[in-house]
């Protein structure tokens, strides 16, 4: 699909508007996005933003585009510097730990590796360098060591948070210092204090601020203007408002021309965070959900809108994401006896019309929703789910038809199929493990939150087939509604009794 034939729009947050986007070069695209600091494990706040901005990395390389993706890590922190401390480790060990784990937790949720994931303490040059040039500009001022930014010299200060420079505070990380020339003014450069990390620089040892560390980097894998910068919605101001004059500042030719923020993760309608002490973090939920589950439920409301969690919403994406799985299980094996039967016809069979029609729906569908902004709320329902059920349907009703109808219908089944699993895989939902692989992880899941093993159910299961030999259907149905309960459905299939995964019967939703 070519990148100039889809018209792809975005809402920027400088414009407060969608806006079709247009490369600065024709077929590729420059994007940047705040990383984490790595001082703990990640919560699912920071899963949503790696979510979204996967989301978009894939879509965009999906219509085509060349993306220089780059998301940085903060490595250098007071965060960073006061947790080693309580734990007797150098900062920089500490935030590699932390660096390696993100690592690991993007993995399980599918994230695709950006081009360049850049750490502060391996760019100090770059930073240094552009807090000179800001120095130059008459934008930055030294006192005792430090380097703060004038923000009165930067005469756009505010535009992309509406932040009027007259009512803006310090701001999160920026302390309040009688030195300032004015109390917005932030940090560039910090001097070293006693037994802390420290590089040295042309003001004496000290480390970067916060904000000044996405202006080098971005500046130098991208260059001062490129088309896209996101990160949370908690960043636009300070961090993205002091990004933007830092850099403007420092180059003359800057910009960027898509400012894209993802919602909130909020609990209770309160924003997740670590700082409220009321955040899940994505190895707890991944240790009892599947991280394609969390993966789903992330992408369950559009990108920019705040997403409220529980774990009722968990199990609900598991049950939906399951059934998905299952169906295109049961598709394999329903074709595993024809597969000698379609290579002998050659590609000859042709699909039904029927087949044609939701293949078209479902594609058009799914890019319509994509191209909107990237509204991926409920986007494996409609036409998607149309899909499955043609897909069930079909199943049962391939032994009793003709060769040559036969042959139709298998070539229908593998297309739709195919259509299923683009979608799956721009949304970043199909891993490289057969279908199979991942119903039985999920099932794994299952047992995990249910507390139940497999040997557990199997004695259940027997029970149950000898209280319904003895006309025991009292104590039969209690051990199904038992097992409800946990979350396990029991199904009956001829003289075999199996289970799968359900949404619990009495789950608390408040939870």
């Amino acid at each position: 699909m070519e990148a100039e034939k889809m018209e792809l729009k975005l809402y920027n947050t400088m414009t407060q508007q969608k806006e079709v986007l247009i490369p600065i070069t024709p077929g590729k695209i420059g994007l940047y996005v705040c990383g984490i600091t790595a001082y703990d494990f990640s919560h699912i706040g920071h899963a949503r933003a790696a979510v979204s901005f996967d989301v978009l990395y894939r879509y965009l390389k999906h219509l085509g585009y060349e993306v220089n993706f780059v998301r940085n890590f903060t490595d250098v922190d007071d965060k960073i510097i006061n947790r080693a401390n309580e734990r007797g480790m150098e900062p920089l060990a500490l935030s590699n730990q932390f660096c390696e784990e993100y690592l690991v937790d993007m993995g399980a949720l599918q994230c695709l590796l950006p081009t360049h994931q850049p750490r502060v303490s391996d760019h100090m040059d770059h930073i240094i360098k552009m807090i000179e040039k800001i120095i130059e500009k008459d934008c930055g001022y030294v006192v005792e060591g430090d380097v703060f930014f004038s923000v009165d010299k930067s005469p756009n200060y505010g535009k992309l948070s509406g932040q009027m420079l007259e009512h803006t505070r310090a701001g999160e990380r920026v302390a309040v210092d009688s030195r300032k020339r004015n109390p917005a003014d932030f940090a560039l450069w910090k001097a070293a204090k006693p037994d802390e990390p420290s590089w040295e620089s042309p003001w004496g040892p000290g480390r970067p601020g916060w904000h000044i560390e996405c202006s080098a980097m971005s500046a130098h894998y991208l260059s001062p203007k490129f088309d896209i910068h996101g990160g949370g919605a908690d960043l636009k101001f300070p961090h993205h408002e002091n990004e933007i004059a830092q850099t403007c500042a420092a180059c003359e030719d800057s910009g960027v021309n898509y400012w894209m923020h993802n919602g909130h993760v909020t609990i209770n309608d309160e924003k997740m965070a670590k700082s409220k002490k009321n955040f899940k973090t994505i190895r707890e939920m991944t240790g009892s959900y599947h991280p394609l589950a969390l993966r789903h439920f992330l992408m369950s409301a559009q990108y920019r809108s705040p997403l409220n969690f529980s774990e009722s919403q968990l199990e609900h994406a598991s049950e939906a994401l399951y059934y998905v799985y299952q169906t295109l299980q049961d598709l394999d094996e329903g074709l595993s006896p024809y597969r000698e039967l379609m290579s002998e016809d050659g590609g000859k069979a042709e699909q039904t019309p029927e087949a044609k029609d939701i293949i078209k729906k479902l594609k058009g569908e799914f890019e319509a929703k994509m191209l909107d902004d990237l509204n991926t709320a409920h986007i494996l329902t409609g036409a998607y789910q149309d899909a499955l059920k043609f897909i069930n349907s079909s199943l049962s009703k391939l032994k009793k038809m003709q060769k040559k109808q036969r042959l139709s219908m298998l070539v229908s089944l593998v297309e739709i199929e195919k259509a299923a699993r683009e979608v799956l895989d721009i949304l970043g939902l199909l891993t490289t493990l057969t279908y199979a692989e991942v119903l039985k992880e999920m099932k794994l899941k299952t047992l995990i939150r249910a507390k139940f093993g497999e040997e557990d159910i199997s004695q259940l299961i027997e029970e149950r087939i000898t209280a319904r030999k003895n006309k025991d259907f009292e104590k039969s149905d209690q051990i199904r509604e038992e097992l409800t309960r946990k979350g396990i459905a029991l199904m009956d299939i001829g003289k075999e009794t199996v289970w799968r995964p359900c949404f619990p019967s009495q789950a608390d939703s408040s939870n």
